[in-house]
């Protein structure tokens, strides 16, 4: 089985910065496509972004121009670099392995995810 081994949660101010880390390891299925996803409380939990091997990303629009996707292919891992974080941010962050992308842009979730990991932004 592949593990997905996060970190770089925390408790930050609006406007403050976070950076967080997805490593997988082990084997048995694909890291050509990964993402992040978060749930806040009470609400259901959404994608947020998406990267491919080759590095194209694709991003929720409540987050566009304010978080980066990338990947390390070499480390095997992802990040997500979050900036201008804000109040409604606030939520557990899960990263992904991603079982089919389509040319349309639509992503399907494998059942592969990481243990999560908070993300807390004070107002």
């Amino acid at each position: 089985q592949v593990q997905l081994v996060e970190s770089g949660g925390g408790l930050v101010q609006a406007g403050g910065s976070l950076r967080l880390s997805c490593a997988a390891s082990g084997s048995g299925y694909s890291t050509n496509l990964m993402a992040w996803y978060r749930q806040a409380p009470g609400k259901q939990r959404d994608l947020v972004a998406v990267i491919t091997s080759g590095g194209s990303t694709k991003y929720a629009d409540s987050v566009k121009g304010r978080f980066t996707i990338s990947r390390d292919n070499a480390k095997n891992t992802v990040y997500l670099q979050m900036n201008s974080l804000k109040p409604e941010d606030t939520a557990v962050y899960v990263c992904n392995l991603g079982r089919y992308y389509t040319a349309g842009g639509h992503y399907t979730p494998s059942d592969y995810w990481g243990q999560g990991t908070q993300v807390t932004v004070s107002s």
